[in-house]
C-alpha cells in the first residue's frame, strides 16, 4: 500500500484525491487549515494535521510529523493553494506576498524538508498541483499564473536533480474542475475593477463568474488520473488534466513556436561573429 502526504484535503481536488487513495486501502496524511474533512476512511488509514501553510515553520513541522506518524512517505502532493484574480496593476503587496507564501514557498519548504528523508528511502514521488494558468496564462490572473509558473519551473528543475536519486516529480496542471475553486474559499479578488481593463480583465472576470458550477472537469476522474500517474513505472513530468487545459496548452505551444520562427533571424543574430 502507498502512503500519501497531501496538503489541502478539506475540499476540491485534494479531497477527491484523498478519498480515492483511501478507497484503494492507502494511508493518507492530509493537512487542513481548520475543521475536519468529510472523508470516509474506506479501507485505508487517515491522519489529519491542522496546518496554516502560510506559516513556513508550520509547513516544515507538518512534514516532520507526517514522517514520524508513518515512518516513510511514498507520495507528497503539494495541492493546497488559492487563486488571486484581477489586473496585475491592482494587486497589493500584501495580496501577492500571501499568494506566493501559500502557492510557492509552502510547497518549496515541504519539498526541502522531505527530500533528506526521501533520499534516505531511495524512492518517492513529489506531485505538485499547478494550473493550466501557469503554462498558458490569461488576462485577469497574472499573479496566480506567476505563482503557478514558478511551481512549474521548480518542478522541471527538481526532476533533473532528484531523478538520479530514485525520486520522481510530476507537475499536474488542471483546467477548470467542478469544485468550489471559484468560491471565496479558494479565490481572492483584487480591488474593484478599473474600466480601463474592461475588455481584458473584465471580460475574463465575467467568464469566471459564469463558469462556477459548470466547469468541464470531474474532480473524481482527476483523482483517478493522478493515481494512475503515480502507479505508473514511467510517470509524466508534465500532466495536463481536462480537455480545456489540453486546448489551451496546444494553442500556447503553437503561438510560441510561431513567434520563435518569426524572430529566429534576430535571435541568431545576437551571437558573436568570429573573425576569420
Amino acid at each position: 500500500m502507498t502512503t500519501w502526504f497531501i496538503t489541502g484535503i478539506s475540499r476540491g481536488l485534494g479531497l477527491a484525491l484523498a478519498k480515492a487513495a483511501l478507497a484503494e486501502g492507502d494511508t493518507v496524511i492530509g493537512t487542513v487549515r481548520s475543521g475536519k474533512p468529510d472523508l470516509p476512511a474506506g479501507r485505508g488509514t487517515l491522519h489529519v494535521l491542522t496546518v496554516d501553510l502560510a506559516d513556513g515553520d508550520a509547513a516544515e513541522a507538518a512534514v516532520v510529523e507526517a514522517f514520524a506518524l508513518a515512518g516513510r512517505i511514498d507520495v507528497i502532493v503539494n495541492n493546497a493553494g488559492y487563486g488571486l484574480l484581477g489586473a496585475v496593476e491592482q494587486a497589493s503587496d500584501d495580496e501577492v506576498a500571501r499568494l506566493f507564501a501559500v502557492d510557492v514557498f509552502a510547497p518549496f519548504r515541504i519539498i526541502r524538508a522531505a527530500l533528506p528523508r526521501l533520499r534516505a528511502q531511495g524512492t518517492g514521488h513529489i506531485v505538485n498541483i499547478t494550473s493550466i494558468a501557469g503554462r498558458a496564462p490569461g488576462a485577469g490572473s497574472g499573479l496566480y499564473a506567476a505563482a503557478k509558473h514558478a511551481l512549474e519551473g521548480l518542478s522541471s528543475s527538481l526532476a533533473q536533480e532528484v531523478g538520479p536519486l530514485g525520486i520522481k516529480v510530476t507537475a499536474v496542471a488542471p483546467g477548470a474542475f467542478r469544485t468550489d475553486f471559484l468560491s471565496t474559499h479558494s479565490i481572492r479578488k483584487s480591488a474593484a475593477e478599473d474600466a480601463a481593463y474592461a475588455d481584458s480583465v473584465g471580460r475574463m472576470s465575467s467568464a469566471f463568474d459564469g463558469m462556477a458550477g459548470r466547469q468541464l472537469g470531474d474532480p473524481d476522474r482527476a483523482a483517478q488520473a493522478i493515481l494512475a500517474a503515480v502507479r505508473s513505472d514511467t510517470p509524466p513530468l508534465h500532466l495536463l488534466l481536462g480537455s480545456d487545459a489540453l486546448r489551451r496548452a496546444r494553442a500556447k505551444l503553437d503561438a510560441v513556436i510561431a513567434e520563435i520562427e518569426a524572430w529566429e533571424g534576430v535571435t541568431r543574430g545576437t551571437d558573436f561573429v568570429e573573425q576569420a
